[in-house]
C-alpha cells in the first residue's frame, strides 16, 4: 500500500531512513537552507519554495500558489509508490499535511474527500491544513468545493510541538 510519510523539517533524515524513502517533497520557506537526506536522490526531491500563510504575501512572503499545486501533481505522476514518500515543511501541521490530502486525491481521485479528511485526523490529531493549500488544491483537482468542505469539517488541530509525523495512506483499505 502506498503511504505518505508526514514530518516536521527536523525528523526528514530519521523518517526517509527508517521507512525506506526514495522521494521527498519539502514546502519551506524560499531561503530556509537544509540538507536533503542522502537516501533521496536529488533528481526525485522537489522543493516548493513557500511561507506558510493563507494570504497573498507581500513583506518577502511567499504564498502557496497555483503553480506550487500544480509542480506537486507533476512530481507525482512520477512517483512508482514501492516506496513511501515523504512531505514534509517546518513542523509538519499546515502545508505538509495539506500537500499529502492533495497527493492523495491526485493519485486517486475517485476517493470521497470527507473521508480522506477523517482518516487524516485520524493518524494526525494535530493537522491543521493550510487553507490556501487546500482551497487552490480543490480547484486544481475539479473538486467542486467538497475537499475545501471536509478539511474546514474536521476542524482545526490540536496543538503541536514540532515533532509530530504520521503516515498516510493515500487510500482507503477498508
Amino acid at each position: 500500500m502506498s503511504t505518505i510519510i508526514v514530518c516536521p523539517l527536523g525528523s526528514i533524515a530519521e523518517l526517509s531512513v527508517r521507512h525506506g524513502a526514495r522521494e521527498m517533497v519539502s514546502l519551506i520557506a524560499e531561503k530556509q537552507d537544509f540538507h536533503r537526506p542522502g537516501v533521496i536522490a536529488a533528481d526525485r526531491h522537489l522543493k516548493l519554495a513557500m511561507n506558510d500563510i493563507g494570504f497573498g504575501g507581500g513583506n518577502g512572503l511567499v504564498a502557496p500558489s497555483e503553480a506550487h499545486v500544480e509542480q506537486l501533481i507533476a512530481f507525482l505522476r512520477d512517483w512508482d509508490q514501492t516506496a513511501p514518500l515523504v512531505i514534509h515543511c517546518w513542523m509538519g501541521v499546515s502545508r505538509s499535511p495539506a500537500a499529502a490530502v492533495i497527493a492523495a486525491l491526485s493519485l486517486y481521485p475517485d476517493q470521497d474527500e470527507a473521508a480522506l479528511a477523517a482518516r487524516l485526523r485520524k493518524v494526525a490529531p494535530h493537522a491543521t491544513p493550510n487553507t490556501r493549500l487546500i482551497e487552490i488544491g480543490d480547484r486544481v483537482l475539479g473538486r467542486q468545493g467538497r475537499l475545501v468542505a471536509a478539511v474546514k469539517a474536521i476542524g482545526r488541530g490540536a496543538d503541536a510541538d514540532g515533532r509530530a509525523s504520521f503516515a498516510l495512506p493515500v487510500r482507503d483499505t477498508a
